[in-house]
């Protein structure tokens, strides 16, 4: 027992350094007007660190921050329900919704705000983009349906001069039956869709050719999507197969042997950037309905920066106006519950970083409200070790009882706003999930903090 208390003060100096060290390696700048309580005029204030070149290298440990802080993109779309029955256009648009989140979360956004509404007769999904500045990017991410679909033929195609003009009159009659333009001359004439399609994708992946070094999608089929692809090219050898996206052939490759493996490969000449978009779009799923772009526009960070200073000089007011009542209140207690306060925001920031957390204006909030929860804790344990002093305890023991009998009721209040953070995180939209999360996180780092890190200052500092 004496070796682990002899080991928690190293434990608690090497937690300590791991979490500053995290919290200044990313480089910053900060540059916002303080006002002086003084003058009561706006003061100024610029701060620039470089960071730690080894740590940035490793890893991006900056702070992640939501679209409130950093502008990105807004994209209203509108749905097109021409053809779908009244009573399945709000599940259509539901899956809609579904397949938009999926695919910028392939893309690797944070925090995204997809939401669905209805005006009169119009069905509209607004989705909002941080960090992404490219419109007509985003557009082409979450926009297009990614409808992959194969296609085979009678092979039976015009000769002489008639071969001259049947490109352009076989695409227009593909546009006006509704196929893929491009198939009639791919696979020759009657084409017909095959039962395969994009639903008996397993992966698509990003490949490279060994030969070109061109960029090219790597299709993985499911065991069913499999046995269909196998019975296509054996019914189909020697002949055409087209592959055709979003109503447009892509590829038309010549069947040789049967293909039984399950694998096929789109070789489109696409850049990586567009290799990479289309894998995406197929691994995501394709759209339920075709959408429109109603509106779109980028949305900078003025506000966002004014509301980020406002809310950095309210949390650090507010942090310093706690340590002076803790300080005042409990005296020498008063200063450990304030070195603990330090070392807990420090995790908890660490913590934002590392894992990572999107930062809103909410999340900030949720964050200020647990230091509240955490200063709370330690003034239970404080109260508890007042009335065991009082009733004649030695102080090892008072700083023990304090904290097994303070411990119930910290325990207990933390779970209960556990729960309500838990409910707000499964029923909210983004912005509130991100509230719920920093809340939550703040609130499990408080509970180590108080029981752990504060009991130790304490053992340390008081010992006989």
């Amino acid at each position: 027992m004496k070796h682990h208390s002899r080991m928690a003060p190293f434990f608690i100096g090497l937690l300590t350094v791991i979490v500053i060290v995290i919290n200044i390696s990313s480089p910053a700048n900060l540059n916002f007007n303080f006002l002086n309580p003084s003058t009561l005029k706006p003061m100024p204030v610029h701060y620039s660190y470089p960071g730690i070149p080894f740590i940035t290298k490793l890893r991006d440990l900056s702070f992640r921050l939501g679209l409130d802080l950093q502008g990105g993109t807004s994209i209203t779309l509108r749905a097109n329900m021409n053809g779908i029955p009244q009573d399945e256009r709000d599940s259509a648009l539901a899956s809609a919704q579904q397949v938009i989140e999926n695919r910028i979360n392939f893309f690797g956004v944070s925090e995204p705000t997809v939401q669905t509404e209805k005006v009169n007769s119009d069905y509209r999904i607004l989705v909002e983009i941080p960090g992404v500045t490219d419109v007509n990017q985003a557009v082409s991410l979450i926009g297009k349906t990614a409808k992959l679909t194969f296609w085979e033929g009678s092979g039976k195609f015009p000769t002489g001069s008639q071969s001259a003009t049947f490109a352009t009159e076989s695409a227009m009659l593909d546009y006006k039956s509704g196929r893929p333009i491009g198939v009639t001359g791919a696979v020759g004439e009657n084409p017909k869709e095959t039962n395969l399609s994009g639903s008996d994708l397993k992966q698509a992946a990003v490949t490279f050719d060994t030969n070109s070094g061109q960029p090219q999608v790597q299709l993985t089929f499911t065991a069913g999507g499999a046995k269909k692809f196998a019975d296509i090219t054996s019914n189909n050898v020697g002949k055409v197969i087209a592959i055709a996206l979003d109503q447009q052939v892509i590829e038309a490759p010549r069947v040789s042997t049967p293909i039984v493996g399950g694998n096929a490969v789109i070789t489109g000449g696409f850049s990586t950037q567009q290799a990479n978009q289309l894998a995406i779009q197929l691994n995501a799923g394709a759209l339920p309905i075709s959408l429109s772009v109603l509106q779109q526009q980028a949305i900078g960070a003025t506000l966002g920066k004014s509301s980020l200073q406002a809310s950095l000089i309210a949390g650090i007011l507010g942090f310093l106006v706690i340590m002076i009542f803790m300080i005042v209140l409990y005296g020498r207690l008063g200063v450990i519950a304030s070195a603990a306060l330090i070392i807990y925001s420090l995790i908890d920031l660490s913590l934002f970083r590392l894992i990572p957390i999107t930062l809103t204006l909410a999340g900030i909030a949720g964050f200020i409200l647990s230091v509240g929860i955490a200063v709370d804790a330690n003034i239970l344990i404080f109260e508890r070790m007042k009335e065991e002093l009082r009733r004649g305890r030695t102080l090892a023991n008072a700083i023990d009882l304090g904290f097994s009998r303070a411990w119930p009721s910290i325990r207990d209040s933390n779970v209960s706003s556990l729960i309500t953070s838990s409910i707000l995180f499964y029923f909210g939209t983004s912005i509130i999930r991100g509230f719920a999360v920093t809340l939550a996180l703040g609130i499990i780092v408080s509970m180590f903090s108080a029981i752990f890190v504060t009991r130790t200052f304490l053992r340390a500092f008081y010992r006989k």
